[in-house]
């Protein structure tokens, strides 16, 4: 999966000469976390993140008046606020190298480029969304963990096993285990019990970590 097939399109935007007001403004009333800042041949110039503009914006215990705090906000720009070294994707990124990229940066959200152009932005929710679809938490079933012998084929002989006993597949995903020699697979399923998930451990020589309905 890409990131163009899960970004956010269109984003909202705002210019170097947006206020901190105005800013601040477009953030709460659309209820997103960061704006992009493109210049005015809409070529990206920056990034600032609702955590920026808090930072500078008049605490309520200030000793300014209104006035003076309206003066001082109406004079600060996005300019002064923006990251400048803003870090992107194109929108060919896979979904998993978008999120490494943000883990590794410690930043919650990426713009997404095709041809030097802006066309969308990918955020954690989004990448939330996708490991709630990942997992089928959505869907209920019943849920096993296995930590499993590391090795190749071990994934299809749990599939195969699963089939064998008409289980249907609504959710599977892998994990590193505790050491290099296992791995954890989590599945979700339709169709069977816990005795045939114990069934299932026993038969793969694998350890049950967890199974429960949800």
């Amino acid at each position: 999966m890409l990131v163009k097939e899960r970004m956010s399109r269109h984003p909202i935007t705002v210019t170097p000469d947006t206020s901190l007001f105005d800013a601040l403004r477009i953030i709460r009333d659309e209820k997103i976390r960061r704006l992009p800042v493109v210049d005015s041949d809409g070529k990206l110039v920056g990034i600032v993140s609702e955590k920026d503009l808090l930072y500078v914006a008049p605490s309520p215990a200030t000793t300014l008046s209104i006035y003076e705090m309206n003066y001082l906000i109406a004079k600060i720009k996005i300019s002064e606020l923006m990251t400048t070294n803003v870090i992107t994707v194109d929108e060919d990124c896979p979904l998993e190298e978008a999120a490494r990229i943000m883990a590794d940066n410690n930043i919650s959200g990426l713009p997404v480029m095709k041809g030097g152009s802006l066309v969308g932005m990918i955020t954690e929710s989004d990448l939330f969304r996708i490991f709630i679809e990942l997992l089928g938490a959505r869907e209920q079933g019943l849920r096993i963990t296995l930590s499993v012998p590391e090795g190749v084929g071990v994934l299809a002989k749990v599939t195969s096993a699963l089939a064998g006993m008409k289980a249907d597949i609504i959710a599977l995903g892998t994990f590193l285990g505790d050491n290099p020699t296992n791995r954890i697979i989590t599945v979700k399923v339709q169709g069977i019990g816990q005795p045939e998930a114990e069934a299932l451990a026993r038969e793969l020589h694998a350890e049950l970590l967890d199974v429960r309905y949800i």
